[in-house]
């Protein structure tokens, strides 16, 4: 059974700092792209960024503006994301997104709240 689970949300402040992690149950792992993903209330829910199978290419969505990291580890089964510079707007619910061609897995999330 495919499991997405991730972890390290929370509350932090304005300028702050969170690292979000996504553990896989995944067989061939190293051959999906994996994803984060963002939905604040009352909005749809949006890339933040993605990186591909060998995690060697990264995309991020503009709103980033050089203050998230994505990450890999295809050894641990594991993707990242390293949110610096946190602002109010980021507060949402990021979830983890595993996809090849043919299939596409989420995580059931983790909230980040940014407030003062």
């Amino acid at each position: 059974q495919v499991q997405l689970v991730e972890s390290g949300g929370g509350l932090a402040k304005p300028g702050g700092s969170l690292r979000l992690a996504c553990a896989a149950s995944l067989f061939a792992f190293d051959t999906f792209v994996m994803s984060w993903y963002r939905q604040a209330p009352g909005k749809e829910r949006e890339l933040v960024a993605h990186i591909g199978n060998a995690g060697d290419a990264t995309n991020y969505a503009d709103f980033v503006e050089g203050r998230f990291t994505i990450s890999r580890d295809n050894t641990k089964n594991t993707v990242s994301l390293q949110m610096n510079s946190l602002k109010l707007e980021d507060t949402a619910v990021y979830y983890c997104n595993a996809r090849d061609f043919t299939k596409s897995y989420w995580g059931q999330g983790t909230q980040v709240t940014v407030s003062s």
